[in-house]
């Protein structure tokens, strides 16, 4: 709501600041279901409380995807595309059969909504060569991120439909 630093008042600024803090909250209620994924943030140990840190959303994803220790993963769910797996998928409901997992194939596509930014392309496939190598890995976005686009996506009045500039 303002164009200029000069027309800046307090009450601008703090009704800006409250609709950033109203967006972390409302995504936050939205991943509440989750089981695995329902936080970017570990608060550490009552013990070590320097040890609370940060884990990026996509990383999580990308490292539950490569981890071939758990064959079920919780919160990601695999989509049947061909007659066995069709199969598979329908007898797991009267016999103990494993669904295949998302990381068996040896093409991952990620696609991100609202944006990927390019340390985050290359964080994904650092850890596919790294955890899962010989794997191809395919990052798409509905727009490349800048560090300027993100923090205007903060700011917009809609979300949803974002000003076609950014």
């Amino acid at each position: 709501g303002c164009d200029s630093s000069l027309n800046l008042t307090s009450q601008k600024a703090a009704a800006a600041v409250d609709g950033i803090f109203q967006s972390l909250r409302d995504i936050a209620r939205v991943r509440m279901h989750m089981k695995q994924f329902h936080s970017i943030h570990n608060p550490g140990s009552n013990t070590h409380q320097a040890s609370a840190s940060y884990k990026p959303l996509l990383k999580q994803v990308v490292e539950e995807v490569c981890n071939p220790d758990r064959p079920d993963p919780v919160d990601i769910e695999h989509i049947s595309s061909g007659l066995t797996d069709l199969l598979k998928t329908g007898f797991s409901m009267f016999m103990k059969v494993n669904r295949p997992h998302p990381g068996d194939h040896p093409l991952l596509i990620i696609f991100m909504v609202g944006g990927v930014s390019v340390s985050e392309v290359k964080m994904v496939k650092d850890l596919v060569a790294t955890r899962k190598p010989g794997t191809q890995v395919i990052v798409l976005s509905s727009v490349l991120l800048t560090p300027h686009s993100a923090v205007e996506l903060l700011f917009a009045s809609d979300r949803l439909q974002p000003d076609a500039r950014i």
